[in-house]
């Protein structure tokens, strides 16, 4: 039988961002993978470095909309750290809990774009349908459902009340009550086992040796949690359980976010009934001293991880995110290999990805053999020249 190759993305119905994989097949069956990226760079982390901490915060909010607050949780850890700032533990609280609601909405989004992927639309719809709660105790709490913004340097922009406490409590409840029926479905639902299992493996040995995080290395029996392994914020003082699997395919990864949705509510709930006294933000001045700081996140897709050198100036020397959907590519080769033309989408969206969190660039002169350094008055000036090559010009504005 003769192989071809052939091309999934960077446009394709079942991609929702860029990116390529090229597969060959043959007949049916994926004889090898490789996985082409850099299709949605934006230059944040170079833009990052003409703005304020302050300004930051916001830039680095939009890496990602599912996991805005991830990101800016992390980052906004690095400049406390650096600037030596006991931030109180009320808006550590507030933090943990933000951060729990956006666990869940990604979560239920994920379960519901699995169901999508494998044709089982009712549970696409009933998902989706469940996550506006989420979404609404999102709004409540901080004015906006996607990009939360609740973080500030020092602390929480806003305190919650007994009456947003109650319902959102009430929310929960409702939103548990769901997912044990998500839970029966994911488990013993025909559909999603016929589909699921034995499709994309990944055993325990490949998910260590390929650096996978998050879902997708417990699904395949890899006990790595940072909430657990270097607890932030308040979670060495709250009480939850590690989800793993030991199934090693799509399937353990539908099981294991349904049961860390469980474990979500949990602590929602600890950390509602604990809400410490107190301020929410400590003052922190706007020039850093010269320091260097890494911290890592646990964000719903796995594990984030943000480094960042200040100079003693109100800007950041250098600022670099490691997002967990680049640690999670290097793994969907290898589920790929072996496996169904059919089951590539599923396969992929599995790890739950995200490219825009992912996608850097280097520019790389042959001639010299040395990489080319641009700052962001250089990156604006090649992007007119670039449009006006296409009879747009964007110099004026």
């Amino acid at each position: 039988m003769s192989k071809i190759t052939i091309p999934l993305g960077p446009q394709h119905p079942a991609l929702k961002e860029p990116e390529n994989f090229m597969l060959v097949l043959e007949g049916e069956q994926i004889e090898n993978a490789t996985i082409n990226l850099g299709y949605n760079h934006r230059g944040m982390e170079k833009a990052a470095e003409e703005r304020t901490f302050i300004q930051n915060m916001y830039l680095l909010e939009r890496v990602c909309g599912i996991c805005s607050h991830s990101h800016t949780t992390c980052y906004v850890t690095n400049v406390e750290e650096a600037a030596k700032a006991e931030v109180p533990e009320r808006a550590l609280a507030i933090r943990v809990l933000v951060g729990e609601l956006e666990r869940v909405h990604s979560h239920l989004l994920w379960l519901g774009v699995a169901a999508y992927e494998i044709g089982f639309e009712t549970l696409f719809m009933y998902t989706w349908r469940d996550r506006e709660q989420v979404l609404d105790c999102l709004e409540l709490l901080s004015g906006n459902r996607v990009h939360y913004s609740i973080n500030t340097i020092g602390g929480v922009r806003r305190d919650i009340t007994p009456e947003q406490k109650n319902e959102v409590l009430k929310r929960i409840n409702f939103l548990e009550e769901r997912t044990k029926y998500y839970i029966k479905v994911a488990t013993e639902e025909p559909t999603v086992r016929a589909r699921a299992a034995n499709v994309g493996k990944l055993p325990y040995e490949v998910a260590l040796e390929r650096g996978a995080v998050g879902p997708t290395a417990r699904a395949s029996g890899v006990k790595r949690d940072v909430r657990k392994d270097a607890p932030y914020l308040l979670y060495d003082k709250l009480d939850f359980n590690l989800i793993t699997h030991d199934s090693c395919d799509v399937f353990g990864r539908v099981v294991v976010r349904a049961l860390e949705l469980m474990e979500s509510y949990k602590l929602i709930k600890q950390v509602l009934n604990y809400l410490p006294e107190g301020p929410l933000t400590v003052k922190v001045p706007p020039r850093i001293a010269p320091a260097e700081v890494v911290n890592l996140y646990e964000a719903p897709r796995g594990e984030d991880i943000h480094y960042l050198k200040t100079n003693g100036t109100d800007k950041p020397e250098r600022l670099k995110v490691r997002a967990p959907t680049l640690a999670n590519l290097q793994s969907v080769t290898y589920m790929l290999e072996g496996g169904w033309l059919a089951d590539v989408p599923l396969v992929i969206a599995a790890i739950d990805p995200c490219m825009s969190c992912t996608d850097r660039a280097m520019v790389y002169d042959r001639k010299t053999d040395k990489t080319q350094v641009y700052d962001w008055e250089d990156l604006r000036r090649l992007g007119i020249e670039a449009y006006k090559r296409k009879g747009v010009d964007f110099s004026k504005f």
